[in-house]
């Protein structure tokens, strides 16, 4: 009887320590702040906007590159496509030309 106690032991220890596992999984899952453990990731918030804000370039001009797009440019600089377009009224997206000039701000 001794033998099987001890194998009933093992057997509850090893079982013990996977649960303390996954429990501590579990909890540095939640502490990242990653999602809700549904594979739901958290939406953007006011918060993360401004930030993307302060991220933008300070650059009040921009000079168009080999391959480069309206979007790449947007992408680069931090200012939205519209806005590049609402600066530039005179801009054609499909014709832009190596060295020239966008008003950023």
């Amino acid at each position: 009887m001794s033998t099987r106690n001890s194998l009933i032991a093992r057997l509850l220890a090893v079982l013990a320590l996977g649960a303390a596992v996954v429990a501590l999984v579990v909890a540095l899952g939640s502490a990242t702040g990653e999602g809700d453990g549904n594979g739901n990731t958290p939406k953007k918030t006011a918060s993360s906007k401004q930030q993307n804000k302060k991220n933008r370039n300070k650059r009040k001009t921009y000079e168009v590159k080999e391959g480069d797009s309206l979007s790449m440019i947007a992408d680069r600089t931090g200012v939205p496509v519209e806005e590049i377009e609402a600066l530039n009224p005179d801009l054609d997206p499909q014709a832009l030309t190596i060295g020239q000039k966008l008003k950023l701000r």
